[in-house]
């Protein structure tokens, strides 16, 4: 059964306080989307904006927060759902990494779980990249698992945020370039590889199967955003029957460098059959 939800977006806000300033009020505002899991929030629910708070209450947000508890001011994920959760669980069980400010799920109405995901952003080399390294392997083991507990109760799910991993040749542009580079490395290609043979779908690329991109994350340098030369790390990745639900899914580009609320664009997975 779809989930009565028509549609899923995730995009990485580089800091809530700041993006409330750019621009992120007015996406929230006009955006038509169910569920929005955000990443990078960099805020404690004490520290969000009393604007912010207002656009949530006035178009029927409900607001879950997962701060970092290890970093104050770093990481952070939300779920924002226009219906009330259910059940909400911070972190997947592992202890190293709970409290980080990186994971966030969420069961909704009509049989769908919600989580919202910052990986972590590796550097090829050091120590960061063997902090990655070991939350890829817990992460795989909870997302193999949870894929069969969705199998096996008939319940769909969906993993959005940024995953700091281009799968693919067609994820980013300078692909050549980057192949010693934290995100494209062969280990973590690999590793999501490993996760659509255990039956997730992405969803994104599934709907966009045959083109580069598109990009969601574009530095601030130079002349990244302009000319397109992005990468393709803000994933949703969901159970065979959300994905096959899915009709349509879209970046949605500031329209210039200077309109931009983050350096990631929002992610949006629109789902038929849905209500």
């Amino acid at each position: 059964m779809v989930p009565p939800v028509r549609a899923l977006a995730t995009a990485n806000v580089n800091g809530v306080r700041a993006a409330t300033a750019k621009g992120l009020l007015d996406w929230l505002a006009a955006t038509d989307a169910d569920v929005v899991c955000l990443q990078e929030v960099r805020a404690r629910p004490a520290e969000l904006p009393a604007a912010l708070r207002q656009v949530l209450d006035a178009h029927g947000w409900h607001l879950l927060l997962a701060p970092s508890e290890t970093a104050k001011g770093r990481n952070g994920v939300a779920v924002l759902s226009r219906a009330a959760p259910e059940a909400v669980r911070v972190g997947f069980g592992d202890t190293a990494t709970d409290a980080d400010g990186r994971y966030l799920e969420a069961d909704l109405p009509g049989g769908l779980t919600v989580a919202s995901l910052y990986l972590p952003k590796g550097v090829a080399g050091t120590d960061r990249q063997d902090a990655k390294d070991a939350f890829l392997a817990a992460f795989g083991d909870h997302l193999r698992s949870a894929f069969d507990r969705c199998a096996a109760t008939g319940r769909e799910m969906v993993v959005a945020g940024d995953w700091n991993i281009a799968p693919t040749e067609r994820d980013l542009r300078n692909w050549r370039n980057n192949q010693r580079s934290s995100g494209f490395l062969p280990h973590e290609r690999e590793w999501f590889a490993k996760l659509l043979e255990h039956g997730w779908v992405d969803v994104v690329r599934a709907l966009h199967p045959d083109t580069d991109g598109p990009y969601s994350w574009w530095t601030y340098r130079g002349r990244a955003f302009d000319n397109d030369v992005g990468w393709r790390i803000d994933h949703l990745l969901g159970t065979p029957g959300l994905a096959a639900a899915a009709t349509a899914a879209e970046v949605q580009r500031a329209p210039s460098h200077d309109t931009r609320w983050s350096d990631h664009a929002p992610v949006l997975v629109r789902l038929g059959g849905a209500g």
